[in-house]
């Protein structure tokens, strides 16, 4: 339901006004009973209206996860150097070690050869598969950077033409490529043989079904569509004003990819602490690697810390693009914040460095319980007992993905710790009756659908290309699907900045809208024309109205 009717800054008609004195509604003349619930609760809100951007020194929050974090790493390291400098070289050569039943041991046999390590490296570089799928690649990631510009630009200046142009493709795209890719196999008999007919029938049967519910979801949200235009458009806008987090935000993917590499070599280094020993199989005696019993904790304290830094990696990107979208939110219409980007570095790799290692090991959390989930599914244990506990526990990973979403955004404004960011967004968005579910689901899948659309159709030319122009054969489609994938996540990456992008602007239209202030006009024309939140208008009109 849209309410595009409502005024933020009617404050005498509307029932969703917000000022410094009656935070949301006028005090009504009710009995004793409701008056006194009326004050207690714009008592409670008063301080939250306060709430704005952050741009004075922040002090540190969650120091504990952090320093858990700093022991995770430092245990990490401190393990890996050792295993780099207690290594037993006799690992390399293992195969030349023969069994001696005279010594009962393992001896080296120097006729063997000494190590196999060569052949590990060989690479035929004359293979035109690998020559094309290189330099396929290679195009595509220089390409993928213009085509992210380009991409940016169009939905800021042509958001409706470009959304409209696209709509028709997620359709098409889909069945071109179902029919193309049925007809291709039943024209090619090594491919009709491997596949019979009535396989590819059920394939492209339910390739058609999965359309058929994409169209369904276009039709049943048709007319949100205009709405989504707009908070895309004005994402775009503030992306466009802000164009060096371009420049910020790869870096710190790099930097992730860096830090990883020494954790890497110290993995492969504590496979070499150990010994050669001699083990009774029922063919006989034999020399295999032992080894030392505290190699595989350290694997496990390796990738533990692995997955946590890329989830806490992952969460400062957010931060960094919630502190800078919020510092141009806020700032004079026609002005150019200086140094934002910088600011927002500084505060999430200083005070809110823990904010931001909870909210990662947070997440990090819910992917491992959630894969344990989806795999005990997969077993398909019987029982209503383990029914009943997977339905508890999705609905609990849920609702922490939830609290997660807007939480960090929250923080990176106002420099809060985790708890209270998440405590006071909830009640940001409660007092003001609005949801994320409608800017979460819509701008979000249409944005993925403008990225698989621009990327298909690179796909496809590339396979023309690819097919005309080089001997490749039917290698062809395979180098154009890993030139599609890595398009794909070029593009899917501005795309999940854009994400961010809308999500912090709405969180700072909720604090313009709780403050009764209009920090940027055009992203409240926009907004302002959300559906309320149902929910929330059921659980706070009757408890404040005191009914």
């Amino acid at each position: 339901m849209m309410g595009g009717s409502e005024d933020p800054n009617n404050k005498g008609d509307s029932p969703f006004e917000s000022s410094a004195s009656q935070p949301f509604l006028s005090k009504p003349s009710y009995p004793s009973s409701a008056s006194s619930a009326v004050e207690e609760e714009s008592e409670s809100n008063q301080q939250y209206l306060h709430i704005t951007y952050n741009s004075g020194p922040r002090s540190f929050k969650d120091l504990p996860f952090l320093i858990l974090f700093l022991l995770f790493v430092i245990s990490t390291f401190a393990f890996g150097i050792f295993a780099v400098f207690h290594r037993n070289t006799d690992y390399l050569s293992l195969s030349s070690f023969s069994y001696d039943a005279t010594s009962s041991s393992c001896v080296l046999n120097p006729s063997s050869s000494s190590s196999s390590l060569s052949s590990w490296l060989s690479l035929d570089s004359s293979s035109h598969l690998v020559k094309g799928l290189i330099w396929t690649l290679v195009i595509t990631f220089v390409l993928s950077i213009p085509l992210c510009w380009a991409l940016l630009l169009l939905l800021k200046h042509y958001t409706k033409q470009i959304v409209y142009a696209a709509i028709p493709f997620f359709i098409a795209i889909p069945i071109f490529l179902n029919v193309y890719w049925f007809v291709a196999c039943t024209l090619r008999s090594s491919c009709s043989t491997a596949f019979p007919l009535a396989y590819r029938v059920v394939v492209m049967v339910f390739v058609f079904l999965v359309i058929g519910a994409v169209v369904w979801i276009l039709v049943v949200n048709w007319h949100r569509v205009e709405l989504t235009i707009s908070i895309i458009g004005v994402a775009s806008h503030a992306l466009s004003r802000n164009l060096n987090l371009f420049g910020v935000l790869p870096c710190l993917i790099v930097g992730l990819l860096a830090y990883y590499v020494p954790i890497v070599v110290f993995m492969v280094f504590s496979r070499f602490n150990g010994k050669i020993a001699v083990k009774n199989l029922t063919s006989g005696y034999a020399c295999v690697w032992k080894e030392d019993s505290w190699v595989p904790a350290y694997f496990a304290l390796a990738i533990l810390t692995m997955l946590w830094s890329a989830a806490v990696t992952v969460e400062a990107q957010v931060y960094v693009i919630s502190g800078t979208i919020a510092n141009w939110y806020f700032s004079k219409d026609h002005e150019t914040p200086k140094r934002s980007i910088r600011t927002s570095l500084r505060n999430a790799f200083g005070p809110s460095s823990g904010t931001i290692c909870l909210s990662g090991l947070l997440i990090f959390v819910v992917r491992m319980v959630r894969s344990a989930v989806d795999s005990a599914r997969q077993e398909d244990i019987p029982g209503i007992v383990n029914l009943v506990l997977r339905c508890c526990v999705n609905a609990l990973l849920t609702a922490v993905d939830f609290l997660n979403k807007f939480t960090v955004n929250f923080a990176a404004i106002t420099g809060e710790a985790y708890c209270s960011s998440a405590r006071m967004t909830y009640e940001l968005l409660r007092r003001n009756l609005l949801s994320a579910v409608f800017v979460e689901t819509i701008s979000s899948r249409i944005l993925a659908g403008i990225v698989f659309v621009f990327s298909a159709t690179y796909t496809i030319v590339a396979c023309v290309i690819l097919k005309a122009g080089t001997n490749l054969g039917t290698d062809s489609y395979f180098v154009a699907a890993m030139a599609w994938v890595l398009l794909i996540v070029v593009l899917g990456y501005l795309v999940h900045v854009l994400d961010n992008v809308i999500d912090t602007i709405y969180i700072c239209y909720a604090i313009d809208r709780d403050r009764g202030e209009v920090c940027k006009q055009d992203v409240h024309e926009v907004y302002v024309h959300l559906p309320i939140s149902r929910s929330l208008r059921q659980s706070v009109t009757p408890r404040t109205l005191g009914v």
